[in-house]
């Protein structure tokens, strides 16, 4: 239930005056401004700090934050802070907040501050405590010189108490009509989720010790990644596609209500991200077998060739044959490998396998190795089969500015490739793939989309390799300097901290075998994830829009009238 209402809460304060019309010659300001603010006045040394130059701008900013903190007012400190124009100067204000006790009075001069914090944690535990921010609801309490304004959008503007109730009605029905982050859960053709101001939100949250909610971890919904907008206007680099209400599997994985399909994850798009720009933009997985264990299975198949299984032992003896080949080693390379991403890829490879060999259900039209095998096929010792994912995506499409970008392409597709063991039990490559082999690759690249929508883990799949394609083209195209975005909480060395876990290191052996005509087909299997995104990001792979219509959908995602916490809009 999304609540809509606005409190307003006048707290009287004797504060000493200023003249605003004085004139401040550049060597008083920050004189001026330590008396502001031993005076507790934050609202005169805010605008002291917006009239000076840009250069000082910032750092006059960063101490009126620090001193807001250090009074007790951590919330307001945070609003001051988010106003800092460079990414580094704001992160270092941030942290210093961060750091700061709360509660506090102004050392000298002044009134002591009104209590607001208690006044809020007041407000949001007793009317309806489920719809504030703080528990990942729309609704947002900040403190006004003048007073409380609260409304359920998050808009935040200074209360105005007049005669009548003429002029709070007015203000209430401006702050519900505001633009962006009204509902994340409605439907949406085409969400627009802000990157950069993101970033700063959860800055924001954290420097109040608060964890980013659950419309953040989804990026307010977004299911697909179908454009990417830079905004040097604005800095704003904003990812789109089509977002709505979603559920939580028994997995824990967040699910659209409409279509059943994973949803983007704030952790993926971080981890991508960081991979990009502090390395090569590859990463991925394999899952092999040991040496030493093909080898024993290389010696158990000689042993037992020729020997007739009679049906009742077949069980026994695959479970034997199982025994033999053992777990199977885990390798993640490019990112680490307690993320959320690299048990995604490891899973995904796992299960393709699974369907592969026929120990899992496929779809219609995707039919398992095995099962493919003629009657009249050789009889092989052991048949190494190796399938991976990698990415599959048609050109990019950009605008004559490079400031509009469109991906195409189902994004995802499965390799083939058959190998053989030699007397060492070696696995050898051939650079060829048979018919059986390649078939299943191409039955299941051909059908993903079917199989995305029965196991959600391959659609979760894809959302990463979207993911990762747009975070080598923002490298590639060099988006970042372009809006001057330092990302000093997303990037290789921020401190926005992914949710890790144990790291996968080893599995149960994929293998499988089939009688036919008396004779044992056996079948092993490895591969793995390849994601080289950057073969996309070259000038022959992102393409002229000639028709416009990638310009004008730029244009009318553009950021506009949207409130101070807005990070995304439809």
């Amino acid at each position: 239930m999304i609540y809509r209402f606005a409190v307003v809460f006048a707290f009287l304060l004797t504060l000493p005056t200023c003249a605003w019309s004085q004139v401040v010659a550049p060597g008083n300001v920050e004189a001026l401004l330590r008396r502001h603010l031993e005076a507790g006045e934050f609202g005169p040394a805010q605008q002291l700090a917006f009239g000076a130059d840009a250069g000082a701008r910032d750092r006059l900013l960063n101490q009126i934050a620090l001193a807001q903190a250090a009074a007790g007012g951590r919330r307001a400190s945070v609003g001051t802070a988010g106003l800092i124009a460079d990414d580094l100067a704001r992160t270092a204000a941030m942290n210093g907040i961060a750091s700061q006790p709360a509660g506090g009075f102004l050392g000298r001069g002044g009134a002591a501050l009104a209590d607001f914090d208690s006044l809020m944690n007041l407000i949001t535990s007793t009317i309806a405590p489920e719809s504030w921010d703080d528990v990942g609801g729309p609704g947002a309490v900040e403190p006004f010189p003048g007073g409380v304004f609260v409304d359920g959008d998050g808009v935040l503007r200074k209360a105005l108490i007049e005669a009548g109730d003429t002029r709070l009605s007015a203000l209430r029905t401006s702050a519900i009509e505001s633009i962006g982050n009204v509902d994340v859960r409605r439907a949406s053709a085409m969400r627009k989720v802000s990157i950069t101001r993101l970033e700063r939100h959860l800055q924001a949250r954290a420097a109040l010790g608060l964890p980013a909610d659950e419309s953040m971890l989804t990026l307010a919904g977004l299911q697909k990644i179908q454009y990417v907008f830079v905004y040097p206007e604005t800095r704003d680099i904003v990812i789109a596609g089509p977002a709505g209400n979603w559920t939580t599997d028994v997995e824990g994985r967040p699910l659209s209500m409409e279509t059943g399909r994973p949803l983007m994850h704030l952790d993926d798009l971080v981890v991508v991200l960081r991979n990009a720009f502090d390395g090569d933009g590859r990463f991925g997985c394999s899952i092999t077998p040991k040496q030493e264990n093909l080898l024993r299975t290389k010696a158990f198949l000689e042993t037992s060739a020729g020997k007739a299984i009679k049906p009742t032992q077949r069980d026994s003896w695959l479970e034997d044959l199982r025994k033999t080949v053992g777990k199977q080693d885990i390798q993640v390379f490019g990112i680490d490998p307690r993320t959320r991403t690299a048990r995604v890829i490891v899973e995904a490879d796992y299960r393709m396998k699974l369907v592969g060999m026929g120990l899992e259900e496929g779809v219609l039209g995707v039919t398992s190795y095995l099962a493919s095998l003629e009657a009249g096929a050789v009889d092989q010792p052991m048949n190494v089969l190796r399938w991976w994912f990698t990415l599959n995506y048609d050109a990019l499409r950009t605008t004559e500015n490079h400031d509009a970008y469109e991906l195409h392409g189902q994004g995802v597709k499965v390799l083939s490739e058959n190998e053989f063991l030699n007397e060492a039990g070696e696995r050898v490559h051939t650079g060829k793939s048979d018919e059986p082999t390649a078939e299943f690759a191409h039955t299941f690249t051909k059908h993903f989309p079917e199989l995305a929508k029965k196991y959600p883990i391959y659609a979760e799949l894809q959302n990463i390799f979207d993911l990762a394609l747009v975070a080598s083209l923002l490298q590639g195209e060099n988006a970042p300097e372009l809006i001057d975005w330092k990302m000093p909480y997303f990037g290789p060395n921020g401190k926005y901290q992914p949710q890790l876990g144990l790291s996968p290191m080893q599995v149960e052996s994929v293998i499988n075998h089939r009688v036919m005509s008396k004779t044992k087909f056996v079948a092993g299997v490895s591969g793995g994830v390849t994601v080289d995104p950057k073969e996309y990001v070259t000038a022959e792979n992102i393409k002229l829009d000639e028709y416009g219509g990638l310009k004008a959908a730029r244009g009318n995602s553009a950021p506009k009238n949207l409130s101070a916490n807005a990070w995304w809009w439809d």
